[in-house]
């Protein structure tokens, strides 16, 4: 009979831990919304340390090979993410085959020619006009991530697991985490938990919310990876004279692999990079992990042998490399000051202390923009800690449709603006003045249409 280990339970002694950096801003998570946070609260003069688990930066946009930046822009020729975002794809433009995309003259636009040239980029055509869509370089755009870090005084440490926050009398006074070196101790003012999956919301002794609808998106994990040496022209061609006998391919493609794979366009004519969805696991779960990565390997070669067999434009291609990164969409949100709703998405509600309005994704007048308010990255009751990306406070079906890459980016700028303001005045975040931090963003380029200036 097998032993039921789950009932076991060990005592860790009790042990002092070096305290490895001070600062004044603590980011925990490199991803979009971590990245952004760090380099805005280092440029607005706080000292700030970020702490990434893996060896690069990005999270998802890179180590997950998710290389599509999407929907930054509604159809109209009015951008409604830019700051921090929009200087990742300014940076990435100035190196040789770093991104592909429209240019910005180019939002909004009808016209016949330049739909044309862009149809065929995933998410750029929508409605018969152009939206900002880019696809970057995943290796260059670690690159420009770096560069921004450093740039801006980010004290960096990779390789590095925020695994636990340190908590007195309901304030976060810092983190532990682990590492080659051992487990250490950074002390901190304000923590940012930008790890995605809200790792640091339990230690912390903040609310939570983990409860995921197996029928979204967001319920579903991934593991990206990419094929080469492709003729992505022939496949669109073929899509376009046959698009009936395609659709039959592409299923046939998910009967062979065992699980639905969408390619999609990469950053160069002869690199497609190829989605999937994986419902029934979760990203906190590791066994779920394990699963994962192991199942998936498993189908991209079955499917891909399907691929080259009888899919045009792939029959001389390879596989070119799998994420290192397992692709997750969604797990614990906070419960903070104000939960985003699926409601508010609908209805469109506006909030005095907005700091992120998403773009709609369906046909204009469907759907409103979404406004995200200051109130979803503060915990309802923890002091000193903020949330930056996709755990921000949610229920799951806002959380669904807001938390991509250019979402997470415009939600982190704010906390890291946020976190270095409250430092600068000596109050805790929640106490901050929403129209500073407002003011603060627009100067800093972020866009927040609806939103004056003083």
């Amino acid at each position: 009979m097998k032993s039921d280990l789950t009932l076991k339970t060990i005592t860790e002694p009790s042990r002092e831990i070096n305290v490895y950096h001070e600062a004044d801003v603590i980011v925990v998570g490199g991803g979009p919304g971590g990245h952004s946070a760090a380099v805005a609260a280092a440029r607005n003069g706080a000292r700030t340390i970020l702490v990434e688990r893996y060896g690069h930066l990005g999270g998802m946009a890179t180590g997950g090979l998710v290389i599509l930046i999407p929907h930054m822009s509604d159809g109209s020729k009015e951008q409604q993410i830019a700051g921090l975002c929009q200087e990742w794809l300014d940076r990435l433009e100035k190196i040789p085959g770093g991104m592909v995309g429209p240019k910005r003259e180019e939002i909004g636009s009808t016209d016949p020619a330049v739909l044309a040239r862009w149809k065929n980029h995933f998410s750029t055509v929508v409605d018969g006009k152009i939206r900002l869509t880019w696809t970057v370089d995943p290796e260059m755009l670690k690159c420009i991530m770096n560069d921004m870090v450093e740039e801006a005084g980010v004290k960096l440490s990779l390789h590095s697991w925020g695994t636990q926050a340190i908590v007195d009398k309901g304030r976060v006074q810092g983190i532990i985490f682990e590492s080659k070196s051992g487990r250490q101790a950074i002390l901190g003012k304000i923590i940012i938990d930008g790890t995605g999956d809200g790792d640091l919301l339990p230690s912390a002794g903040a609310e939570f919310d983990g409860a995921i609808d197996p029928k979204l998106r967001s319920s579903m994990l991934a593991l990206v990876f990419r094929v080469g040496n492709c003729d992505f022209k022939k496949y669109n061609e073929f899509r376009e004279k046959d698009p009936k006998k395609a659709q039959e391919l592409m299923g046939e493609l998910g009967k062979a692999a065992g699980t639905f794979f969408l390619p999609i366009a990469g950053h160069r004519d002869d690199v497609v990079w190829m989605n999937n969805w994986i419902p029934g696991l979760s990203s906190t779960n590791v066994e779920d992990l394990t699963k994962l990565e192991v199942s998936v390997r498993k189908m991209m070669r079955t499917g891909f042998a399907f691929m080259r067999k009888n899919i045009p434009g792939f029959e001389n291609s390879f596989i070119l490399d799998t994420a290192s990164q397992t692709g997750t969409r969604g797990s614990r949100r906070l419960v903070g000051e104000y939960i985003v709703t699926g409601d508010d998405m609908n209805s469109g509600k506006k909030h005095d202390d907005t700091i992120a309005v998403i773009p709609k994704i369906g046909p204009p007048g469907d759907n409103p923009h979404v406004h995200i308010p200051y109130r979803a990255l503060v915990p309802a009751k923890t002091e000193g800690l903020l949330v930056a990306g996709r755990s921000f406070s949610s229920d799951k079906f806002a959380n669904d449709m807001l938390n991509l890459i250019p979402h997470c980016c415009a939600m982190g700028e704010a906390a890291g603006t946020a976190a270095a303001l409250a430092i600068k005045h000596g109050i805790s975040p929640r106490k901050l003045d929403y129209r500073l931090l407002q003011n603060t963003l627009l100067k800093q380029g972020a866009a927040l249409p609806g939103v004056e200036l003083d």
